[in-house]
């Protein structure tokens, strides 16, 4: 049986395994041109097997600069040839990643009017483009050409023309933004077919040409639907040797790529309809979520797709086909978008909270090679292991298996029954179940690799003075002190206790009132994923915020608009700018940000979602001088957890305490 592991040949090109890198966004950029982490991030996924990568998307024509380290692909040369020649040793074929954003670009960095088929203005941006002439569209499609000539000059396999999302090229396929009543209009399908030719005839025959194709926009009444892409595929298809099949148009760009609130492998379907229509010579590429190489090897089984583009699986794990061909577990993708969506305000470069290092190849240091450990820690004296790490978190986690790794004997000690900390609690919630995924990869590779756990067990000052070996405190979070007064007889309950008690089974115990309100003085996904799970068991919810929507942090992630349809389907009622000032036993009473106006509210709980604050009074007590990390420090993300415990790890000498010449252990020389 064919396996996304076996390779394929696409066109006049042999890919070692059917999983795709796709053209994500990555803010590495030196300017627009691609730049030596490029070339570090690219090479890490062909050592780790991947059988194709597209780079990251550049600019075709100086009309379009939509976020500011976007490559142009007047800029790119140098760094694609840098790319292929890095990816070269693996066997792995690249290709340029070829767009125009059109309408949906922005005029920000340009300072130029925006170029689309028709004025009809982005859904994000409000911004309204000019419709372009003739002149305009020859000169895009000529810049697609030289883009294309360009690339496989410099060494690449060939190119993949975008028609996704953020595409100009798919807005003039879409009845939602092409009104034309020219002869664009009346066959919408024009400029790809003469996109596709021209970027044929600039390459050649032996050169690949990828499509990547939005056919689902999810919006029936005017746009691109599964039924219009199976007749418009085949018409496109003749200039192209691969077609990736994706979803999502304007009014759902977060549905091309979105979080953990949506099953993987939501496309698999809609690429097995597309396949049907095509030629068997024209390989497709699944996308959408595809997060384990069960789900694609059984697409493919099903005769669905060639191969399966699996981009954040890949930012997860680099070297997610090698793992497979080991038969080792990959470290999983959670689906959380929560450092690989860039494209915002801040200009994050792109990483992964399973692997920070992904993005920073070049400034962060390798995980260790695995080496053997030195001694069994289970067989050593409680106060002889080379390293301790107190608190099962994900940064203690990480911290142990790491040390592990180095040959260390490490033994992790955590107070409460199971490791994971607060990432295990908060997978209770809707949509970030795939969290306690990345807890037992976590616990699991420790154990590889030697860590001894164990768990309901706690130190002091004392033990943690008795030992002779390292100590690295990750102590985790506790909650901090109320930020509004409280009566006697309020009931507060912390939000982490409420996505414990789900969990557990016990969350009509812990929330026994009938009027709930939540105070969110943060905006992030844990008091929304407590609403939606409180509203499932009580007639009253409601959630208290400072901000002008539920949630605010997460148009990071892509998830503001799902989160708030969410909230409003399960009833929750959303009090915007205000603030938690009092809780008493049956009301609340919150003040309007601007203008300082009190309000009551019925409630006879309050759930409290404020930031916790370190745990440290271990670290106190033992005199400030231990490592730190996690929520031990401040309040952390998943991400920056991993990072220092990853950091902590690597600054211990290497060296177990039985290899250390001319040290004592207890009084005595060694």
């Amino acid at each position: 049986m064919t396996t996304i592991l076996d390779p394929l040949t696409v066109g006049r090109h042999r890919l070692p395994s059917r999983v795709v890198f796709g053209p994500i966004a990555t803010n590495l950029a030196d300017g627009r041109a691609l730049s030596k982490r490029h070339v570090a991030f690219y090479r890490e996924r062909a050592a780790g097997g991947c059988g194709l990568i597209v780079t990251e998307q550049a600019s075709v024509h100086d009309s379009d600069w939509p976020y500011e380290r976007c490559p142009d692909a007047e800029q790119a040369g140098p760094g694609w040839r840098a790319v292929a020649e890095a990816c070269a040793p693996f066997g792995t074929v690249v290709v340029a990643g070829l767009s125009h954003a059109g309408g949906q670009s922005t005029s920000a960095f340009s300072q130029r009017e925006l170029w689309a088929p028709s004025d009809e203005p982005d859904v994000n941006t409000r911004e309204v483009p000019k419709i372009m002439e003739q002149d305009d569209i020859d000169a895009v499609v000529a810049g697609f050409a030289t883009a294309a000539r360009r690339a496989v000059d410099c060494g690449l396999a060939g190119v993949e023309v975008n028609a996704g999302q953020f595409s100009l090229v798919r807005q003039f396929l879409s009845g939602l933004t092409n009104r034309r009543d020219d002869r664009y209009g009346e066959d919408r399908s024009l400029l790809a077919r003469q996109v596709l030719v021209a970027v044929r005839r600039a390459v050649g025959p032996d050169r690949l040409v990828g499509l990547r194709l939005s056919c689902d926009e999810l919006a029936p009444w005017a746009g691109i639907t599964p039924e219009s892409a199976a007749d418009l595929a085949p018409q496109l298809a003749g200039e192209i040797d691969y077609l990736t099949v994706v979803r999502g148009g304007i009014f759902s760009v977060a549905e091309t790529r979105p979080t953990g609130h949506h099953e993987p492998g939501f496309n698999l379907e809609l690429a097995g309809r597309i396949r049907a229509t095509l030629d068997p010579g024209v390989a497709v590429f699944a996308q959408g979520s595809i997060v384990s190489v069960a789900m694609a090897d059984e697409g493919l089984a099903r005769g669905w797709f060639d191969g399966a583009e699996m981009t954040r699986a890949q930012l997860a794990d680099a070297a997610l086909v090698a793992s497979a061909r080991r038969s080792e577990p990959a470290r999983p993708c959670v689906l959380c978008n929560q450092l690989c969506n860039v494209r915002d305000n801040r200009n994050p470069i792109i990483s992964c909270i399973a692997d920070p290092r992904c993005g920073h190849e070049t400034t962060d240091p390798r995980e260790p090679a695995a080496a053997p450990v030195a001694v069994d820690p289970t067989s050593r004296p409680v106060d002889r292991p080379d390293v301790v790490v107190i608190g099962g978190g994900p940064a203690g986690l990480e911290a142990a298996r790491v040390a592990g790794r180095r040959g260390l004997a490490v033994r992790l000690v955590e107070a409460g029954p199971t490791v994971g900390g607060m990432a295990r609690t908060v997978a209770a919630g809707p949509g970030h179940h795939r969290l306690a995924d990345l807890v037992a990869w976590l616990e699991a590779d420790a154990g590889r690799h030697g860590v001894d756990i164990r768990c309901n067990e706690t130190m002091t000052a004392e033990d943690v003075a008795r030992l002779d070996g390292r100590v690295i405190l990750a102590t985790g979070g506790t909650a901090g002190p109320r930020t509004f007064s409280v009566d006697a007889d309020a009931v507060i309950v912390d939000a982490a206790a409420v996505l414990a008690a789900a969990a557990a089974g016990s969350l009509e115990d812990v929330v026994a009132g009938e009027q709930v309100a939540i105070w969110d003085p943060i905006g992030g996904p844990a008091a929304v994923a407590v609403a939606e799970l409180v509203a499932a068991v009580r007639p009253k919810v409601a959630l208290i915020t400072p901000d002008a929507i539920a949630g605010t942090m997460l148009s990071l992630t892509g998830d503001l608009a799902g989160a708030n349809v969410r909230l409003q389907q399960a009833g929750v009622t959303i009090e915007k700018y205000q603030r938690l000032r009092h809780a008493g036993p049956t009301t609340i009473e919150t003040e309007h940000v601007f203008t300082g106006a009190r309000s009551t509210l019925a409630a006879d709980v309050v759930i409290d979602a404020s930031a916790r604050y370190p745990n440290d009074q271990l670290w106190e007590r033992t005199g400030r001088s231990l490592p730190r990390v996690g929520d031990a420090v401040a309040p952390r993300t998943v991400a920056e957890a991993i990072r220092e415990g990853r950091a902590a790890a690597l600054a211990l000498d290497g060296q177990p305490i039985e290899a250390r010449a001319g040290t004592e252990r207890n009084g005595v020389e060694t």
